[in-house]
C-alpha cells in the first residue's frame, strides 16, 4: 500500500509483507521534531508493537482502523515499560476484547502484571509465537539500551526485527522506510541526549541480534530501515564502545 497520510499528520506505511509503520509527528519544545512509531502486523492474530501514549490512542487507533478493525487485535507488545511504549495499553485491551499485552518475564514481573487490566502473556527468552503467517521470536535484551525488562521480537517470515529504541533518529518527516544511512544520524542524537545504559554486555546482545540477519529494522523513532541489518547493528556495537 502506498503511505496514506491522516488529517492528525500519522502516517501509515507498509514496510513488508503486511506489516505497517504507524507513526506520529511530534514537536519537542526546544528539541524540534521527533516521531512516535508503532508497527502493525496484520494476520489471524494480529499484533501491535508499541502502542503510544497514552494521549495519542485517538490518532494511533484511527490509524490502525485503516487497515484493519481495531477489535481483531490479539497482541499488544512493547520493548521496555515507557509511556510511549505502552501508555495506551490498558485503552487497547478496551477496545479489543481478544487482546493481551505481550512482554518479556521480567515486565510482566516488575511492571505489566499490575499495570495491564488483563494478564499479560510474558514470553520467555528466545520462545517464538505464531500470529498466522507470520511469526515472531521474542529476545531479552536487558539495559539494551536502557532498562531492566527491555527485549525486542523479530518477525522471522520477514526478517523484521522490531529493535524500539536502537537507531532513534530524530525528526518529524521521515519516510516509512529507507535504505539510506541511519547509524550516523542515530549516534548524532545519542551523543546529545543519551539514552543508552552502556551495559557491558551490549556488544554480546547487538552481536546476537546481528546472528539473525535482520533486513529490515523496525525503529521506534524515525524511518524503519532496510539493508544489511547485522552489519548495521555491529556498526552500532563499535560506535557505542567509542564512546
Amino acid at each position: 500500500m502506498a503511505t496514506q497520510t491522516l488529517s492528525s499528520g500519522t502516517t501509515i506505511g507498509e514496510i513488508a509483507d503486511r506489516i505497517y509503520r504507524i507513526s506520529t509527528p511530534v514537536e519537542i519544545p526546544g528539541g524540534g521534531g521527533f516521531s512516535f512509531n508503532q508497527y502493525l502486523i496484520d494476520d489471524d492474530a494480529p499484533l501491535l508493537f508499541h502502542t503510544g501514549l497514552r494521549k495519542l490512542f485517538p490518532t494511533v487507533s484511527a490509524a490502525i482502523a485503516r487497515v484493519m478493525p481495531i477489535e481483531r487485535l490479539r497482541y499488544v507488545g512493547f520493548s521496555h515499560f515507557e509511556s510511549d511504549e505502552c501508555g495506551a495499553l490498558n485503552d487497547f485491551l478496551a477496545v479489543a476484547p481478544q487482546a493481551e499485552a505481550l512482554c518479556g518475564q521480567v515486565a510482566a514481573m516488575v511492571s505489566v502484571g499490575d499495570f495491564a487490566d488483563r494478564p499479560p502473556r510474558a514470553l520467555n527468552d528466545g520462545e517464538t509465537l505464531s500470529l498466522g503467517q507470520h511469526q515472531v521470536l521474542w529476545l531479552d535484551t536487558p539495559h539494551l539500551p536502557h532498562a531492566w525488562e527491555c527485549g525486542f521480537l523479530m518477525e522471522t517470515k520477514s526478517a523484521t526485527l522490531l529493535c524500539g529504541d536502537l537507531f532513534t533518529q530524530g525528526g518529524s518527516d521521515n519516510p516509512a522506510l529507507t535504505e539510506s544511512d541511519i547509524l550516523e544520524p542515530s549516534e548524532a542524537f545519542r551523543r546529545q541526549m543519551d539514552y543508552f545504559s552502556h551495559t557491558r554486555n551490549a556488544r554480546a546482545m547487538l552481536e546476537r541480534l546481528a546472528a539473525l540477519q535482520p533486513s529490515t529494522l523496525a525503529c521506534m523513532h524515525g524511518s524503519a530501515w532496510h539493508g544489511d541489518g547485522a552489519g548495521l547493528l555491529r556498526a552500532l556495537a563499535d560506535s557505542v564502545e567509542r564512546g
